[in-house]
Formats: C-alpha cells, sequence, structure tokens
C-alpha cells in the first residue's frame, strides 16, 4: 500500500524531508536542557560559581529558543506536506474515477467513493503529518534518551528492562484487536453516507411519501453501528491510555526510590538523579508516542487500504490508443452478433443475439416494456458499457477503436435521468459546447423548444439552476438536456425517452426541429408512445433482449402483433381520453 501511495508525495518530498529534519533537531535540542540543568546543580550551586550558573543558563536559553523554531519550523512544513500529499491523493482518486465505467462505479457504490475521497484521505493525511512529527520525534528522543540516561547511571537504567517489555507487550495487544474495528468503522460510515445521499437527493419524494419517520429510523440505525464501531474501536486507546499512565507513575516511583539510595550512598549526584529522571520520561513518552501514532497508523493503513482499491482499479472499459486521432466520421451504427450482461456470472443475457445497421442519418424509434433492455441498447453505443460478445460500430469502426473522449464527442446521449448543475442555464447549456454562441445557445433552446420558457424568465439564460434542477418541472428539465446535446452537433444523437414530461404538440415539435436541423445525424429515440415514433424511418421492437420486430410503422403494423396491440391500446386511450 505504501508503495502504491509513495507516488502522490511527489513536489512535497523535499518539504517531508526538512521536516523530518527539523524534528529531529527539535528533540535533540530539548534533550539536551535536562544535562545543562544537571551541571547548574551538581557544579554551579555546589561550587557556588555564579558565572558558570548565568553562562549555563543562557547556554539552556538557546537551547531552549532553537528546539522552539525547528517545532514550528517541523509543524509548518509537515502541515504544508501533507495536505499536499492529500491534494494529490484527492486528485489522483477523482481522475480515475472519472475514467470508470458505470459497471466500475456500480462495484464500489458513490456513497463509498465519497468517503474514499474525503474522510479517508483525510485520516492518511494526517497520519503523514503526524508521522512527519511524533514518528521522527520519538525515536530521536527514545534514542537520545537512553544514551543520555545510560551515561548517567548504568545500574540505574536496570529500571527500563521490566518497564519497556511490559509496554510494548501493551502496544502489541492493542494493535493486534483494534485494527479489524477501524476497517469496519470505515464501512460503516459508508453506510450512513449512503443514507444520506438518498435522503437528500430524493427528498422530494420522501416528503411526498411521508417517509420522514421511516426515514430517521434508518439514519439512526446507520449512526448507532457507526457510534457503537466507534466506541468499540476507541474502547482500546481509553483503556491503553491509564495503563501507559500506570506505567510511566511506576518508573518514576522505581527511579526515585532506587535513585535515592544511589544519593544517600554518595554513588550518585542529586541533579544526576534529576536528569536521569527527566529522561526517564522522556523515553516513556516517546514510546507512548510511538504506540499512539501506531494506532493512528492502523486506521491509516485501513483507508489507505481503501483508497489503493481505488487507484488500482482497472476501469472495465479500456482505449484504443493505436490511433488516437480517429474520429466519428458519421452516424452509421452496426451491431454484429451483441450479447450482453452487466456481471459476468449472471446465467441471463442481457440483449441476446444482436444483429441490426443503421445507415447515417436514420431516425430510429426504439420501444418495448419496461426491462426490455431498450436503454442497455443504446448504452453501448457510446461505450457506457461494453458489449460481452460481439462488436458494435460506429461510423465503419468498431467503437474500441476510437478514444472515449472521440466517441462521446460524436455520440450525443440524453439520459432518461435528466442531470443539470448549479449554475445559470448558459453554463449548463455550454455543457455540450464550451465555446457556443449566444446565437447558438438560443437556436438550439428553438429547436429544443426551451426557449418559450427561457424567455419568460426574468433573467433568462442567466437565470440561476438549482443543483439538480429542483427549480425547474421535468418538462423544462428535459428540453435544456436536449438543447444541450443538440450544441454538440454529435453524428448520433440518442433520445432516452427525453420527451416523456412533454406534451404531445410539444414533442412533434422536437421532432421536427430535429429532422429540419440535424439531417445527416444518425437520431435514436426511445419512447412509450408510439406517435413519437411512428414517423421514424426504422422503428425496433424489444423484449427480454431480443429484437422481435423492425420496420417502419406501417410494416410493423403488419407483422408485429405486440406493436400492433400497444398501439390500438394506445390508440383507443386516445379515444377514451378525447
Amino acid at each position: 500500500m505504501i508503495r502504491q501511495l509513495y507516488p502522490y508525495t511527489k513536489g512535497y518530498r523535499h518539504w517531508i524531508l526538512l521536516a523530518v529534519f527539523c524534528s529531529a533537531a527539535e528533540s535533540v535540542l530539548e534533550l539536551m536542557l535536562p544535562k545543562a540543568m544537571s551541571n547548574i546543580v551538581d557544579v554551579g550551586i555546589q561550587s557556588g560559581d555564579r558565572a558558570y550558573i548565568i553562562s549555563t543558563g543562557l547556554y539552556m536559553v538557546a537551547l531552549a529558543l532553537g528546539s522552539l523554531l525547528a517545532g514550528v519550523g517541523a509543524a509548518v512544513i509537515a502541515a504544508k506536506a501533507a495536505m499536499g500529499f492529500g491534494a494529490n491523493l484527492r486528485q489522483a482518486e477523482y481522475e480515475k474515477i472519472q475514467h470508470f465505467s458505470f459497471g466500475n462505479i456500480e462495484r464500489f457504490s458513490t456513497a463509498s467513493l465519497i468517503t474514499r475521497l474525503t474522510s479517508d484521505v483525510a485520516s492518511v493525511q494526517t497520519t503523514l503529518f503526524m508521522g512527519m512529527r511524533i514518528c521522527v520525534r520519538a525515536p530521536v528522543m527514545l534514542i537520545t534518551a537512553v544514551v543520555m540516561a545510560l551515561g548517567i547511571s548504568l545500574d540505574l537504567s536496570r529500571v527500563f528492562l521490566v518497564v519497556i517489555p511490559l509496554l510494548l507487550v501493551a502496544v502489541f495487544i492493542v494493535l493486534r484487536y483494534v485494527n479489524p474495528f477501524f476497517t469496519a468503522l470505515q464501512q460503516a460510515t459508508d453506510g450512513l453516507n449512503l443514507v444520506v445521499q438518498e435522503n437528500l437527493n430524493a427528498v422530494r419524494v420522501v416528503k411526498s411519501f411521508v417517509r420522514q419517520d421511516k426515514e430517521i429510523e434508518k439514519f439512526t440505525q446507520r449512526s448507532q453501528l457507526l457510534r457503537q464501531t466507534a466506541e468499540r474501536a476507541m474502547g482500546f486507546v481509553v483503556i491503553f491510555m491509564p495503563l501507559i499512565t500506570l506505567l510511566m507513575g511506576g518508573t518514576v516511583v522505581a527511579v526515585q526510590w532506587i535513585g535515592g539510595h544511589y544519593v544517600t550512598g554518595g554513588t550518585m549526584l542529586s541533579g544526576d538523579l534529576m536528569a536521569f529522571t527527566t529522561y526517564s520520561m522522556e523515553i516513556l513518552m516517546s514510546l507512548m508516542m510511538v504506540s499512539m501514532v501506531l494506532m493512528m497508523l492502523t486506521r491509516a493503513i485501513a483507508c489507505g487500504r481503501r483508497i489503493a482499491e481505488v487507484l488500482t482499479q482497472q476501469p472495465e472499459i479500456t482505449e484504443d490508443l493505436s490511433d488516437p486521432d480517429l474520429a466519428v466520421e458519421n452516424g452509421a451504427i452496426t451491431f454484429d452478433h451483441v450479447f450482453f450482461k452487466y456481471h459476468p456470472s449472471a446465467q441471463e443475457w442481457n440483449l441476446t443475439d444482436i444483429n441490426l445497421h443503421i445507415p447515417a442519418g436514420t431516425t430510429v424509434g426504439i420501444l418495448g416494456g419496461t426491462g426490455s433492455a431498450k436503454t442497455t441498447l443504446v448504452s453501448l453505443i457510446p461505450r457506457l458499457y461494453e458489449a460481452t460478445e460481439g462488436t458494435v460500430s460506429v461510423g465503419g469502426h468498431n467503437v474500441r477503436k476510437y478514444t472515449m473522449k472521440a466517441l462521446h464527442k460524436g455520440c450525443a446521449m440524453v439520459l432518461q435521468k435528466n442531470t443539470l448543475f448549479s449554475g445559470t442555464i448558459a453554463e449548463n447549456l455550454r455543457w455540450g459546447n464550451d465555446n457556443a454562441t449566444d446565437e447558438q445557445l438560443r437556436q438550439a433552446c428553438r429547436d429544443a423548444c426551451a426557449d418559450e420558457f427561457i424567455d419568460r424568465f426574468p433573467d433568462g439564460y442567466d437565470t440561476y439552476v438549482e443543483r439538480g434542477g429542483t427549480n425547474l418541472s421535468g418538462g423544462q428539465k428535459q428540453r435544456l438536456c436536449i438543447a444541450r446535446a443538440l450544441l454538440c452537433k454529435p453524428k448520433i444523437l440518442i433520445l432516452d425517452d427525453s420527451t416523456s414530461a412533454v406534451d404531445t404538440a410539444t414533442d412533434g415539435r422536437i421532432r421536427q426541429a430535429l429532422r429540419n436541423t440535424l439531417p445527416e445525424t444518425t437520431k435514436l429515440i426511445i419512447a412509450q408512445r408510439i406517435t413519437s415514433v411512428m414517423d421514424a424511418d426504422m422503428i425496433l421492437v424489444l423484449d427480454d433482449g431480443h429484437i422481435i420486430g423492425q420496420g417502419t410503422h406501417k410494416e410493423l403494423m403488419e407483422t408485429c402483433d405486440i406493436y400492433r396491440e400497444v398501439y390500438e391500446s394506445q390508440q383507443e386511450g386516445v379515444s377514451i381520453d378525447g
């Protein structure tokens, strides 16, 4: 895991080294103070040498200032390096996710990916920050203090032969049992984020069905699970602290008891006992700091593994860069014995042996019941999913030969779920073309019949759109999404039930505009109303992943029983409404 995350320290490695140096210097300077104090007591005070006391005191002041400056420098530099590392890691994760297929994202879940981008990265970068400070400071303090203590009294140092093994055993026991809890803690965080995300995204549905109490109950359950998991994980830390305090107190008592006898017997000076006691505390404090960092490191390792899973995850859909300049020249589409299923282990195919050729510029209507794989079929064209078997070709080339950028530039798709982003209407429209002029925006909106409601807004195209377009109606969002797709000027335009929220008259005007403004663009229109596609050049009827009917409206009325039954039932509904 460390090897996988190390590259993201690039640009901050020299800061890390400098922080390590400053932390080490801080520790060394700080540990020189007790010995200087010992000299004041044993030499200056006993001999009454005021000049020695003053000079040594000034020396201690210099040591303290040097330690202070080194400590402040270490903290500032370590913070800079850790925050930079975290930024690099988040950037790399986010860029990796952008290359994920829908299948990759579904494998992790959106809530889990958000957690991995936020709290997991925060945990890792905090551990790096603490590591540069404590993981350097503690070993330097430990080694230096041990050397200084041994130099004062080898006999008294035998106390450490009892205390240090006990402390190491305690640390080992805690670390062994706390690791699984930290992994479970992050998973519980994923579960809580999932509930929050679903509730906020579907807040209108929740309120419409008066499900607030159920959602609160669901949130409470996940929140309680997170609390319980955190309590179990932190319980080991809480138990560990009194144990450390007990060992430290016991060590001080032992040092004072045994050292007091040495002073009384004349084998040790009182100043040396003071310095030895200070070094004993420094040794135990350094061991405690190491143990605390190890516990933080345990959680960081669990988070780091989750981050590494994202960074090492191979996108299900990869690009063939042998011809990066290959572009979609026309909208001809060919399915050659295409089979598809969402999961390799699934028993049933979602699409079965699809053979289809659509000439460039053709308008194709796609009909079928719920679950007939209409969306799945069109999703294979821009490679939102990859065909499991067979080939899909666009513009005479296998879709796998295009870069994703080139393929998506040639294929515009308006999905079933209309997505708008916070910003103005003009900013949302320019997702289709960053360089679109105001006139091009207006023309696209006229073609999508969106101009009629935009012109009624006081701010027109500068009207602010809330996240998800919550301040717009369903039909308004659909028409804006269609206008956005038209600005791409694609070779292939896919409308996945994109006019379901508009009336039939507006639907007809949009289809007429598409024929007039995009005559050479291949248009695939998924619809529930046969009247929306009955004038198409070709109509496909899907059922359970099979094409059971193909032809014009007239041909299908004669050859496809399901098509004819649906048409007649819809016509009867129109007559009754009339």
